[in-house]
């Protein structure tokens, strides 16, 4: 709602911070940025009501995987964990409606002039494996998102400087943590002087 109403997302975060560079410059695109304030309200509205969930999964889609890269690129602690599971949830619900999407899919139509009879009894199968994926591709998730990079920016300094406290790499860590929330440095440069640190 705050692209709505004009408010610049997170406005708490520094723009020296990587995420916070983006969204200051997003903030000032115009039109666009209240555009895709609009486009997830109504993406919202759709995936509440049961007669347009498969619309709004559609519309909300390309809106959640740009998130999910965007927060993974810029490691952004704000939707490093959530964006990738709702990436999930929101595949959940396109496989869960596939018989609806299936007549605009590119894939070869088998016919369905045969009438299948129902089992006699249903395997539970299914519904094991699928359980047993959801977990351990949660816990994957999970475990990225805690181990994945080694030097994260946090979304303050002190924050940042905390990951490192105590640690071998706690000189190094402070020079990335200076890097980013002091110096403003791009993030691909503040790594490499993090490792370069490390390795002294």
């Amino acid at each position: 709602m705050v692209k709505i109403s004009g408010e610049r997302f997170a406005s708490g975060l520094s723009t020296k911070h990587p995420m916070g560079a983006y969204l200051e410059a997003l903030y000032h695109t115009g039109f666009y940025y209240t555009f895709i304030g609009i486009a997830q309200v109504v993406a919202a509205i759709f995936l509440i009501i049961p007669r347009t969930i498969t619309l709004g999964a559609l519309l909300y889609f390309p809106i959640i995987i740009n998130i999910w890269v965007l927060s993974f690129a810029l490691r952004f602690e704000g939707s490093f964990l959530t964006s990738p599971l709702m990436v999930l949830a929101n595949l959940f619900i396109l496989v869960w409606n596939y018989d609806k999407l299936k007549y605009i899919l590119p894939f070869k139509k088998k016919s369905t002039s045969e009438i299948k009879e129902n089992p006699i009894k249903y395997s539970n199968q299914f519904p094991f494996v699928f359980f047993t994926g959801v977990i351990i591709t949660v816990a994957l998730i999970v475990t990225l998102s805690q181990f994945g990079y080694e030097a994260m920016p946090r979304n303050s300094y002190s924050d940042c400087e905390k990951q490192f406290k105590n640690t071998k790499n706690e000189e190094a860590g402070i020079k990335f943590c200076e890097c980013i929330h002091k110096n403003g440095k791009p993030l691909d440069e503040c790594p490499k002087e993090f490792e370069n640190a490390k390795n002294k």
